[in-house]
């Protein structure tokens, strides 16, 4: 109990920073971006058309695809870019957070101590 409670301030200052990463976040997206090429006619000079962007995710269980233009890939992918670290900082977070309350919550008391 001695080092976990010295822990408890570090634990918590670490929160704090993370939170803090976490309320930078702007814009969020989910899903992936991938350019497609398309084939060219038979006959024509150029073998493949392209690229064009499209930008895939989930929606109540189904799989939607959305046309991007050349424009848009940017900034839509930044918003999945900050997507994934909010995911991240939310993983690390949530076992912060554990770590904090096991340190500072009475558990249940063993019948046997641990071997």
């Amino acid at each position: 109990m001695e080092s976990s409670a010295r822990s408890v301030p570090r634990l918590r200052r670490r929160l704090a920073r993370l939170a803090a990463r976490l309320g930078q976040a702007e814009w969020l997206l989910v899903g992936t971006i991938r350019p497609r090429w398309i084939a060219a006619r038979p006959g024509s000079a150029k073998k493949r058309l392209g690229p064009y962007y499209q930008w895939t995710f989930k929606e109540h269980g189904k799989t939607v695809t959305v046309n991007l233009s050349a424009a848009q890939v940017k900034p839509f992918q930044r918003a999945i870019d900050e997507q994934r670290q909010v995911d991240t900082l939310l993983a690390k977070m949530r076992s912060l957070s554990r770590q904090f309350l096991e340190a500072t919550t009475p558990g249940v008391k063993r019948r046997k101590p641990p071997p």
